[in-house]
């Protein structure tokens, strides 16, 4: 339940209303936002579980899938490039190449001055990832239909704003 702020007030006032613990207040461009880290997480887990039903048919999971995308879209990387990237820790991701090698996904190739251990595509993984990606975009096609443009557009823009809030607070506390 979504509510502006006069809604709202006639809401709480009338005598007829039932009060939901968990209702979500939302006051569009006013002061208040309420419950959105749990509004998010809900999309968040939503999207993941249909993810991994997509990827399981491939022996994937999301956290898989992150590797090979960030691989497929940047080239040969370093564990610590994907890790940075994802925010994650370094062992983390080698639990995942170490799957992924399994898998003939990934294949271990040296840097350009042999001091580095880079990871890249293998041919099976190229096919795996092109698979995967269509029907992805299925998905995002689906979970973003019947939203105007202009909302999506808007969507796309603040989402990484509210990252980078999150990264520079994480910066100030350190």
């Amino acid at each position: 339940m979504c509510l502006n702020l006069d809604q709202f007030k006639k809401w709480k006032y009338s005598k007829t209303h039932i009060w939901l613990p968990r209702v979500t207040i939302l006051f569009l461009g006013g002061q208040k936002l309420q419950y959105f880290f749990q509004r998010y997480i809900r999309l968040y887990r939503s999207i993941i579980s249909r993810l991994n039903e997509i990827l399981a048919e491939h022996g994937l999971s999301f956290s898989l899938w992150e590797v090979l995308f960030y691989v497929q879209k940047m080239g040969p990387s370093t564990l610590v490039e994907i890790a940075d990237y994802y925010h994650v820790e370094k062992p983390s991701i080698t639990r995942r190449v170490h799957r992924l090698k399994e898998q003939m996904l990934i294949e271990g190739v040296s840097s350009k001055d042999g001091r580095e251990r880079m990871i890249q595509l293998t041919d099976k993984g190229r096919e795996v990832y092109k698979v995967c990606r269509r029907k992805i975009n299925q998905l995002e096609n689906e979970v973003m239909k019947g939203i105007p443009d202009n909302e999506k557009n808007t969507l796309f823009q603040i989402l990484p704003k509210i990252q980078q809030n999150i990264l520079n607070k994480g910066a100030e506390n350190e």
